[in-house]
């Protein structure tokens, strides 16, 4: 397939963004930075984690997107005292049949929003491990498989707040994107106010069907990425694990403890080819790396203590992969 045909094929079939946009917008107000991410993550197949303080509207927006696409969708609170069966589900003995039977938990569902993830425990949090990378769940001895689509967004608060736990980097590492959410301008936020003192309900139509989502992923798989890109993508990931071997890096050797692991390389490919495909274009390009890639980078990378001890974060190493790395 020629790049002008993927390129016909992505614009007739990325259309339907547009109108599923404008339902989102009924009920959101601004936070496009966020909204494009979560359909980045959506259309790429990675799950998304959002971190910001209450109230910026990061579970509307989660739910909200779920409204417009004709699947199932469960919520689920985290809590401290969550136990993993409250997720996967739990085997029930039937007095009547003398056998067991799996009750299947709210984790068998298209779209799980896990709401302030990082106020369960270390335990109910690895529950979600297997069902995010192998898309399947394991109650006692037997294996059932999750639906298609399956997609995992989850928000937390930031830690510095009370009553939270760190999530494991196993889990983190899963997520495919990271999205720090901010406040809305004021523009934005004198529009909430009008929007809500009324507090009228709002409906959404459904726009998408899974076998849509589904089809736009099969399309965005053969949008086409240049070798220069490619090694671009590499550079970045290679930076994080040995910075010395770049020529305006070297100082950041002693930052980093660890750098993004394989799964940053193809979670970078997978999400600049969404992105692509909500421009429109049937090509990556290197502006769709730097778009999406701090998203993709910023919860991969563990610093050392000295690095902590000066006060940088990884938003600043990440900041400065991507001031310093020469773009194809």
């Amino acid at each position: 397939m020629t790049i002008e045909e993927i390129n016909q094929k992505v614009i007739e079939k990325s259309e339907i963004i547009d109108q599923l946009n404008a339902e989102i917008s009924k009920v959101v107000v601004g936070q496009q930075y966020m909204l494009k991410r979560i359909l980045i993550g959506l259309l790429a197949d990675g799950h998304i984690l959002l971190e910001g303080v209450p109230g910026l509207a990061k579970t509307l927006a989660i739910s909200t997107v779920s409204k417009t696409i004709n699947s199932t969708f469960k919520r689920i609170q985290f809590t401290p005292d969550l136990l993993p069966a409250d997720l996967i589900g739990t085997l029930i003995y039937n007095q009547k049949t003398a056998e067991f039977f799996a009750k299947k938990g709210p984790l068998f569902a298209n779209f799980i929003l896990a709401d302030e993830i990082n106020r369960a425990p270390a335990k109910v949090q690895s529950a979600l491990l297997e069902a995010m990378q192998e898309r399947q769940v394991t109650i006692s001895d037997k294996t059932h498989k999750l639906p298609k689509p399956f997609l995992v967004m989850a928000t937390q608060n930031p830690l510095e707040q009370e009553g939270t736990y760190p999530l494991p980097e196993a889990q983190v590492d899963r997520f495919m994107l990271k999205i720090i959410i901010d406040y809305p301008s004021r523009e934005e936020e004198k529009l909430i106010l009008d929007r809500m003192i009324r507090d009228d309900e709002i409906m959404v139509n459904k726009i998408l069907h899974p076998d849509d989502i589904i089809e736009m992923r099969e399309i965005i798989k053969d949008i086409y990425i240049e070798e220069k890109v490619k090694e671009y993508i590499l550079d970045l990931v290679f930076a994080t694990r040995n910075p010395e071997k770049f020529e305006n890096l070297k100082d950041m050797k002693d930052l980093i403890e660890c750098g993004a692991s394989p799964r940053a390389t193809i979670y970078l490919a997978r999400a600049a080819k969404a992105h692509a495909f909500l421009d429109h274009r049937g090509y990556v390009t290197p502006d769709d790396i730097k778009a999406i890639g701090k998203e993709i980078l910023r919860h991969r990378i563990i610093l050392t203590y000295e690095a902590e001890a000066e006060q940088i974060s990884q938003e600043d190493i990440v900041n400065r992969l991507f001031d310093e790395i020469e773009v194809p």
